[in-house]
């Protein structure tokens, strides 16, 4: 899993540009915090607003992301309100808390926007419970959710604006029905249900820190779209933070909460979020808890035992998710499975064309924002078919077949990474065989992702490859393409006796 981390491919360096600018635009809101005079609650609610922004806020678009970190604090600081004033109600609290919950799944009908607002809405009601928000406290928590947000976008949107050079790679998973037909209307019933047995469980566990079981569930249940993606988010938080106990202790205690050397070690933990969420959740959670850890410790309050609940409740926050996706409206993984895998193709047929056009002579054509589009939508195919390549798997015919397909299409990601890269040499040039093969590439994407009864023949996939003595980079790279495509026929048109995906 380590490994899988920093041998990961990171086209355009997004995920260390991302993991850096984050340290800078958190460091330097927790660092205006000070300036200000505010106090060590109101500066780590700061920068929890500030690592928010930046985590959260996906929108395709500069502007969009803009106008979603300004409508932020209308999201969070009423919920902040709320939950302070509700400090002292632990009914009409815990209700609200759910409720906020189930809202906050709702919004991501809406799109990347809705995802933000509802995940800032929630954490604002989760870090009144943590850091035990008083009304009294509001006005400052305010300045410092305000100033923490100017600071992070000054960094994000002026100091380090490298979406305007390459445009973040957002993908949405696909919307359709109506009502409880609509994946996200029933996921935000499946986590009001899950975050209710958390509720209850971790209430028995701790009256303190309850709400460390609700925020699991809420966790597992973000960015997931079944319920097979859902069991294995659940397995890899616990993972995660049985990992990030023991490190947390050892790299923590020694520090007796001096402010130098835990700054450093949450800028660690923060690197590690960014770092590693789009290719390992296991790794994204060790680093969460580790820097969780850090926060304890700055605040005077971190010992093993604190530690070991944290462990527990996240095990029936997990649990909690588990009975809700396992009985409650489930969602199953065939449709939304071959919904990414659809569109990962189609993104290879678009990136082929933008790199052909670019070796023709055009000086519009740019392949390096649908190659950073590929990888976010095979990081979805991975965690879609995640339940099936799972080593706890059982089923081994699924499992074998699933772990065909994503090979496969690691191949194709490579070859349209490296066609890209020829396309961007100023001294390559157009070859009238270019056209044929980029043809070759759409007619095996339209077989492979076209119903069998609107499909052309075959015979233009398999019938036309090309020799394979063929040196030229470019057409290299296009013929191993063709091939790959070629070989996803077997494994995704076979026998419905047979299915490669499901739940």
């Amino acid at each position: 899993m380590l490994k899988r981390m920093f041998v990961a491919p990171d086209p355009g360096r997004l995920r260390l540009r991302g993991a850096l600018r984050a340290v800078l635009g958190i460091g330097l809101a927790v660092t205006a915090c000070g300036f200000a005079g505010l106090s060590l609650v109101a500066a780590v609610t700061g920068g929890l607003a500030a690592l928010l922004a930046l985590f959260t806020v996906t929108d395709t678009t500069v502007r969009g992301q803009l106008v979603t970190t300004a409508l932020l604090p209308v999201a969070g600081l009423p919920v902040l309100a709320l939950a302070a004033g509700l400090h002292a109600h632990p009914v009409a609290r815990d209700v609200a808390f759910l409720a906020v919950m189930g809202a906050g799944v709702y919004a991501r009908r809406w799109g990347p926007r809705g995802h933000s607002l509802g995940v800032f809405a929630f954490m604002a009601f989760f870090i009144t419970q943590f850091l035990h928000t008083l009304p009294g406290q509001l006005p400052e928590l305010y300045s410092a959710v305000g100033l923490s947000l100017l600071a992070s976008s000054a960094v994000r949107f002026g100091l380090w604006c490298y979406e305007r050079r390459m445009p973040a790679a957002t993908v949405l998973a696909p919307v359709a029905g109506r009502g409880f037909a609509r994946a996200t209307t029933r996921q935000a019933v499946q986590a009001t249900v899950g975050g209710t047995l958390a509720l209850l469980a971790g209430q028995l566990l701790s009256e303190e820190r309850w709400y460390w079981a609700v925020g699991a569930t809420w966790w597992v249940f973000v960015n997931t779209t079944s319920r097979g993606e859902t069991l294995v988010r659940g397995f890899r938080r616990v993972l995660g933070t049985l990992i990030g106990v023991p490190v947390g202790l050892v790299a923590v205690v020694p520090l007796h909460g001096a402010a130098a050397p835990t700054a450093v070690l949450v800028a660690a933990g923060v690197f590690g979020i960014f770092y590693a969420a789009a290719v390992s959740y296991t790794w994204m959670m060790f680093s969460v808890t580790v820097m969780a850890g850090a926060l304890y410790g700055l605040l005077g309050v971190l010992d093993p035992a604190l530690l070991a609940l944290r462990v527990v409740e996240t095990g029936v926050g997990a649990l909690g998710a588990t009975v809700a996706v396992l009985l409650v409206l489930p969602v199953t993984t065939h449709a939304t499975t071959d919904a990414w895998i659809q569109r990962a193709l189609r993104c290879v047929h678009a990136c082929t064309a933008e790199a052909a056009a670019r070796l023709a002579g055009s000086p519009t054509a740019d392949p390096a924002p649908g190659v950073a589009e590929l990888e976010a939508l095979l990081g979805r195919v991975r965690l879609s078919l995640g339940p099936l390549v799972h080593p706890l798997s059982p089923l081994r015919a699924r499992k074998a077949r699933a772990g065909q397909v994503l090979v496969l299409l690691d191949v194709c990601a490579r070859e349209v990474r490296g066609l890209a890269s020829v396309a961007a040499d100023p001294e390559a040039s157009h070859d009238a065989r270019l056209a044929a093969a980029c043809w070759r590439v759409e007619a095996s994407v339209e077989a492979l992702t076209t119903p069998v009864r609107k499909r052309r023949e075959p015979s233009v996939v398999a019938g036309v490859l090309p020799p394979a003595g063929v040196v030229e980079p470019a057409l290299a790279h296009l013929h191993s393409l063709e091939r790959a495509l070629a070989e996803l026929a077997a494994p995704l048109h076979s026998s419905p006796r047979a299915p490669l995906i499901g739940a």
